[in-house]
């Protein structure tokens, strides 16, 4: 199984989106999803406040804007 980490915040749209791109990617990918609100740390929120959502996969992070088409492809990096 995949571990996706998703740094994420409160009332974030694109973050949403994300979030709703994995679900439909679960069954062709399956991985645990990991959500990390970032302002719940300062330092974390001071290195991602303008780049969420901010995924990070195996080797490989992703940030803001994130298409359903740029996780498919991190799957597939990762899995080999």
């Amino acid at each position: 199984m995949i571990n996706v980490i998703l740094y994420t915040k409160e009332d974030c749209g694109l973050c949403e989106e994300v979030k709703q791109d994995l679900t439909h990617l679960q069954a062709r990918y399956p991985h645990q999803l990991t959500e990390i609100d970032i302002t719940g740390d300062p330092a974390l929120f001071a290195r991602y406040h303008y780049s969420i959502p901010v995924i990070h996969m195996g080797e490989i992070t992703l940030q803001a804007p994130i298409t359903a088409g740029q996780l498919a492809e991190a799957f597939r990096s990762v899995i080999g």
